[in-house]
């Protein structure tokens, strides 16, 4: 059986079954399994989970009582084989039905027969095989031939024209590069660029933040640079928010809702390791991963605390210069690198999430000192968590004025999808 294969079916198993993440999922299967094509895996599981409703849709066709009648395990190994033979020119298509027919025999035997013939139905149909008239009911065709759920399409179309949204659709399925912000406190952007380009790696700098590099390689977290701390994996569009945070050296920074840390270490490195940075989250066990992250990094000025950021604590009023608000959102700007979110149902939660963030921006406005800047930020595409959120906080609040607001998109910006508006608290107020 081919190792490469079985870790791409195990962690879609994982993603499917047990709803686990699908980065943690592939990174717990990729050490236990030991693949040695860790690209080919990747490419499986990330495809499969970009076009999962248009496999079903096929699938759905191809098996004669429908999809329905599909348990788990012969549903993934034929998600995984149409996917091989419809999107990857680099497997023959032999090679994709005898595999996927190997692996049947392992996980669901008696389903062998089945997955073989409606695999080499597909070979026979793939040509003639059609997504619904677009004519008909657009939101729908949308919706398969890009794989997200009903309702997303229908959120951007009411705000966004339609070659608009289809190319926000598609970005969404692309693969983004892997993307480091140095870190200035342990090595030079020029010096951290050589080292890795002696070690193999394609570097390329990053086109909104100067402490952005772009790495084309693999393993790269593998590399003794990751470990000492020299980098952290970040999308420009998130270190943009500390850029537009502006933390100067000495100032007492508060990130509200700061786990896991990319936030917080990023304004850390800005203020030279200075001042005093608190960051807290709900969860305690959140926070452990900033403490352990702050601790590779070499970086002392951060705090950790538990709190509910919906809550003011009278122990900070007006003593922070800077307050970060990176809000809990629906998550529609990173389906590029969380393709589950992608398949999500639209909950009460959900239609919940902008109160609470007005809660949480409205709490901790008042830590801000008079004159200070407070951040909002999400990495959603959605008005209204975005827009509508900030608009009703300025409307309530009369000493804030907004500076600047930015909406990065993926098709647009080559970025994730990032909400950031940066207030200025009246310093009349002193």
């Amino acid at each position: 059986m081919d190792v490469n294969r079985k870790t791409a079916y195990l962690t879609l198993v994982d993603v499917e079954s047990k709803k686990a993440y699908s980065n943690l999922a592939l990174n717990h299967q990729v050490a236990v399994n030991r693949p040695n094509a860790q690209g080919l895996v990747r490419e499986l599981v990330y495809g499969v989970l970009e076009h999962k409703m248009t496999l079903d849709y096929y699938v759905d066709q191809l098996v004669k009582d429908g999809i329905q009648s599909l348990k788990v395990p012969e549903l993934t190994i034929l998600r995984m084989g149409i996917y091989q033979i419809g999107y990857l020119d680099s497997v023959p298509e032999y090679a994709a039905v005898n595999e996927s027919v190997v692996l049947a025999k392992r996980y669901c035997r008696s389903k062998a027969g089945l997955i073989n013939g409606v695999l080499r139905e597909y070979l026979n149909r793939k040509l003639y095989l059609r997504l619904p008239d677009r004519s008909d009911d657009e939101v729908r065709y949308l919706s398969l031939k890009y794989s997200y759920v009903p309702w997303i399409v229908e959120l951007w179309l009411e705000h966004y024209s339609v070659d608009f949204v289809e190319a926000l659709l598609a970005a969404g399925n692309e693969t983004p590069p892997m993307t480091v912000r140095f870190n200035w406190l342990k090595v030079m952007k020029q010096d951290l660029m050589k080292k890795l380009e002696e070690s193999g790696y394609e570097i390329e700098e990053g086109a909104l933040c100067r402490n952005a590099l772009h790495v084309r390689g693999s393993q790269l977290l593998d590399t003794e640079f990751y470990k000492l701390g020299m980098f952290t994996p970040q999308d420009e569009s998130s270190m943009l928010v500390a850029e537009k945070l502006d933390p100067k050296h000495g100032e007492v920074i508060m990130d509200v809702c700061a786990a896991p840390g990319g936030k917080t270490t990023a304004i850390a490195e800005r203020m030279n390791n200075t001042g005093k940075i608190i960051a807290s989250d709900i969860y305690r066990r959140k926070l452990d991963l900033i403490d352990k992250e702050a601790k590779r990094l070499g970086i002392t000025n951060i705090e950790t605390r538990s709190w509910d950021a919906t809550r003011v604590d009278s122990s900070m009023l007006q003593k922070a210069d800077r307050v970060l608000v990176d809000a809990p959102c629906s998550g529609l700007g990173v389906v590029r690198r969380k393709p589950e979110i992608k398949y999500k149902e639209y909950t009460t939660d959900m239609e919940l999430l902008p109160k609470k963030q007005l809660a949480i921006l409205s709490a901790s406005a008042s830590y801000v000192k008079p004159g200070g800047t407070l951040v909002y930020s999400t990495c959603t595409v959605n008005p209204a968590e975005n827009e509508r959120v900030t608009e009703a906080f300025l409307k309530r609040n009369s000493s804030f004025k907004q500076i600047e607001r930015t909406l990065l998109l993926p098709h647009v910006n080559g970025t994730d999808g990032f909400f950031i508006c940066v207030m200025k608290k009246d310093d009349s107020l002193i």
